[in-house]
C-alpha cells in the first residue's frame, strides 16, 4: 500500500479505526505500571490477539502498540536503548496480523506524548523533543507503516514538534495529529479546540482531530468546533468509553457499545473521516460502529454550521457548561447536598460522606465556606478533594464578607484552576458570631456586585478593572433566596437586583411549609408579570428530634416550622430521625411540582439520612 491509498480513502464514508490497546492488555492481566510497548518483543501473542480482535470487528485502521515507545518513556523501564527494536517489532507484528486477515487494513504508527515537559514549562528543549520523535518515526517508517498517528497529546507545542519531525524524517507518510481535552473542553495547558485545530493544520498535519478525553458527547462537541475552525481539514475522532471510574479497585468505563453505535451517525454527519475508540473501548464497540456505518450507505455530511459554534471561533477559550448547569438545562430534578469543611487536617470522614451521597444519587456537593464564621479548611481545597477522590461535582459557597477585591478575584481564579465551576455567592456570616469576633469583617462587594463581576467580567475574560485574564472562566453562578421572608417586598427587590446582575440559579433557606414558599413565587410573578425563569433549588433541612425542631423554630432566624410538624416530631420520640426523613420526603414530593431541585442541609453530619431521603424520592 502507498500513502496515497490511505489519504484517497478519506471520502464521504468514514474509515473505522480500532479501539483501546491498553484496556485489552490490562484485561489480560498486564498491570498498568508494566511497559506495554515491551510486549511487542516479550509477549507478541498478546498484542497480536488485540490486533486480530479489532480487525475481526471491522476495523480498517489498526495502530501499532507503540504509544509509549519513545526514548523518554522507555527510559523509565530501562529500555531507552531499544527504541528502534521495539517500534520495528510492533510494526512487523501488526503487519503479520493484517496479512493473515486477507483484508485491506491500514497500519498506523502510534506516537504518544514524550512524557516530559517541554520548555518553557519543562527542561526538555524543543529540538530535543523533535529528535526524540524523529527517532521513533524513522523506526516506524523503516518497518513499513502506512501512516503516522500522533495522538493523545496535551501540549500544542509538543504536538507541533512531532508533526515537524514527521515531515522532516518521513516526508512521504501521511500524518494524523490529535489532542486530548479536559472536561472543560480545553487542553491541560488551556488551549481550546479552535486554537488547537488551527495550529495542527498550519503545522502540516494531513488529518487533525481529538481522541481520549471524555465520551462521545464531549468529543462530538469538540469535533464540530474543530471543523468550524478549519472547514477544509480531514478529521479523526476516537472517544473514550466515557470518563473512567474506580470501582472495586478496577478502572471501569460506562459507555456501552450500543451508546457508541448511536453516536457514529452524529460523528459522520459532523464531518469525521475516521472514527474509532480510545480508552475503555473494545472490539464490541468497534463492531457496533461498523454495523452502523454499513447500514447507512446514503448518509451525507452536514454543512458547516456557522452559528452553533460561532462563539468558539473567537479564540476566547469558552468552555462547556458545568454538569449542574447541563442537568438543570435538561430539566432534571437535581439533588444538591451541603457539606461543611473539616475543622482540622483530616478529610477521611468528608470523603466517606461524599462517597455515600454520590452512591445514593446526589448530583452535586455544596461546600460551605467558614459556616457560622467558624474556622474551617478552605472551601476550594475541599471542593478539589471531593471532585478528585469521589468524582462528584461541587458547588463552592463564596462569601463576599471578609474579602476585598484582590482576594475575591484571586480566590475565584484559584477555584476555577482547581476545576470548580459552580459558585454560590452569599454575603456570609458576620465574624462577630464566630470563633474570632475580633477578625476583620470588611468587604468591597455585595452579592449582586460579585455576581456581576463574575458573569459580566470573569466569564467574558476580564477582571474588575477590565484587564484580560487570558481566557474566560465558565462559572455557573448561584445566589440566595428566602422564600419565607417576613419582608417579601425587600426580598423581591433583592431578587430583581440579582437577576439583573446575571444569577444563573438560586438556593433557598430551609422551608417546612411549601404553600408559603409557593405564595412568594406567585407574588413575584404578579409583581413582575412573569414567572421566575431561573432554576430554583429549595432548601430542605431534615429534622432529627423534637428538640432539634424546637431549636430551629425558636432560635434560628428565617426558619418557621408548622406546629403540626413539631407535633409529629414529638410523637415520634426516639424515632425522630426516621420521622424527619419521612417529613423531608413529603416536602420534596410537593416541591417537585414547582422547583427544579432541592438543596439538602444535613445536621450533625447525618449523611446517612440524606442518602435515605434521596433514594426514597428517586
Amino acid at each position: 500500500m502507498t500513502h496515497k491509498t490511505f489519504l484517497d480513502s478519506l471520502g464521504d464514508t468514514p474509515l473505522l479505526a480500532d479501539g483501546a490497546m491498553g484496556t485489552l492488555l490490562h484485561a489480560q492481566g498486564i498491570e498498568f505500571n508494566h511497559c506495554f510497548d515491551e510486549l511487542n518483543i516479550a509477549e507478541p501473542a498478546r498484542v497480536a490477539e488485540v490486533h486480530r480482535a479489532y480487525i475481526d470487528a471491522g476495523a480498517q485502521i489498526i495502530l501499532t502498540n507503540t504509544f509509549g515507545a519513545n526514548r523518554y518513556k522507555l527510559s523509565k523501564h530501562g529500555l531507552d536503548h531499544q527504541v528502534t527494536q521495539i517500534n520495528q517489532a510492533a510494526v512487523s507484528l501488526a503487519r503479520r496480523v493484517v496479512d493473515a486477515s486477507f483484508k485491506q487494513v491500514f497500519v498506523g504508527g502510534d506516537i504518544g506524548p514524550l512524557g516530559v515537559r517541554l520548555a518553557p514549562y519543562g527542561r526538555v528543549q524543543l529540538h530535543e523533543a523533535r529528535d526524540a520523535f524523529a527517532e521513533q518515526i524513522i523506526a516506524l517508517e523503516g518497518a513499513g507503516v502506512d501512516l503516522l498517528v500522533i495522538e493523545t497529546m496535551t501540549d500544542v507545542y509538543e504536538t507541533v514538534e512531532a508533526i515537524r519531525a514527521a515531515r522532516e524524517s518521513a516526508p512521504n507518510l501521511p500524518v494524523v495529529a490529535t489532542m486530548t481535552f479536559t472536561r472543560d473542553d480545553v487542553t491541560l495547558l488551556g488551549d481550546n479546540p479552535v486554537k488547537v485545530a488551527r495550529a495542527l493544520h498550519e503545522a502540516g498535519a494531513d488529518v487533525i482531530g481529538v481522541n481520549c478525553s471524555g465520551g462521545p458527547s464531549q468529543l462530538l462537541r469538540i469535533l464540530k468546533a474543530m471543523r468550524q475552525a478549519v472547514p477544509q481539514a480531514k478529521l479523526w475522532v476516537k472517544p473514550n468509553a466515557g470518563w473512567p471510574e474506580h470501582v472495586g479497585g478496577r478502572v471501569m468505563y460506562a459507555a456501552a457499545p450500543e451508546y457508541f453505535r448511536d453516536y457514529v451517525v452524529e460523528f459522520w454527519k459532523a464531518g469525521a473521516n475516521v472514527i474509532g475508540g480510545c480508552c475503555g473501548t473494545t472490539p464490541e464497540h468497534i463492531s457496533a460502529m461498523r454495523k452502523t456505518i454499513v447500514s447507512n450507505p446514503n448518509l451525507h455530511v452536514d454543512s458547516v454550521d456557522t452559528h452553533e459554534y460561532a462563539e468558539l471561533i473567537e479564540d476566547d477559550g469558552r468552555e462547556a457548561p458545568s454538569g449542574l448547569a447541563q442537568k438543570l438545562a435538561a430539566g432534571k430534578f437535581v439533588f444538591a447536598v451541603e457539606m461543611d469543611p473539616p475543622r482540622g487536617l483530616s478529610t477521611h470522614k468528608l470523603v466517606a460522606g461524599a462517597s455515600l451521597l454520590k452512591e445514593a444519587g446526589a448530583d452535586v456537593i455544596d461546600v460551605a465556606d467558614s459556616p457560622m464564621a467558624r474556622m474551617r479548611m478552605s472551601a476550594w481545597a475541599v471542593c478539589d478533594t471531593v471532585q478528585r477522590k469521589v468524582g462528584i461535582e461541587t458547588t463552592i459557597h463564596f462569601p463576599t464578607r471578609g474579602r476585598n477585591l484582590l482576594r475575591v478575584q484571586g480566590d475565584l481564579l484559584a477555584a476555577h484552576a482547581l476545576g470548580v465551576r459552580n459558585v454560590f455567592v452569599i454575603m456570609g456570616d458576620p465574624t462577630s458570631i464566630g470563633d474570632y469576633p475580633e477578625a476583620a469583617d470588611n468587604y468591597d462587594l455585595v452579592p449582586s456586585g460579585l455576581i456581576k463581576l463574575i458573569k459580566q467580567g470573569f466569564n467574558t475574560g476580564v477582571d474588575h478593572a477590565g484587564a484580560s485574564i487570558g481566557q474566560p472562566t465558565s462559572f455557573f453562578v448561584g445566589s440566595a433566596l428566602n422564600l419565607c421572608s417576613p419582608e417579601p417586598e425587600t426580598e423581591i427587590k433583592n431578587l430583581k437586583r440579582k437577576l439583573k446582575a446575571g444569577a444563573d440559579f438560586f438556593l433557598t433557606q430551609p422551608i417546612y411549609d411549601p404553600s408559603v414558599a409557593k405564595a412568594f413565587l406567585d407574588r413575584f410573578a404578579e409583581e413582575t408579570g412573569s414567572l421566575l425563569d431561573k432554576p430554583l433549588l429549595v432548601g430542605v433541612l431534615p429534622l432529627v428530634s423534637v428538640k432539634h425542631a424546637n431549636f430551629l423554630h425558636n432560635e434560628v432566624p428565617g426558619i418557621v416550622i408548622p406546629e403540626i410538624t413539631r407535633q409529629r416530631m414529638e410523637q415520634a420520640g426516639e424515632h425522630g430521625s426516621a420521622e424527619g426523613v419521612k417529613i423531608a420526603v413529603e416536602l420534596i414530593q410537593q416541591i417537585k411540582a414547582w422547583a427544579q431541585g432541592v438543596y439538602i442541609m444535613p445536621q450533625f453530619h447525618r449523611y446517612d439520612l440524606v442518602a435515605e431521603i434521596i433514594e426514597a424520592v428517586k
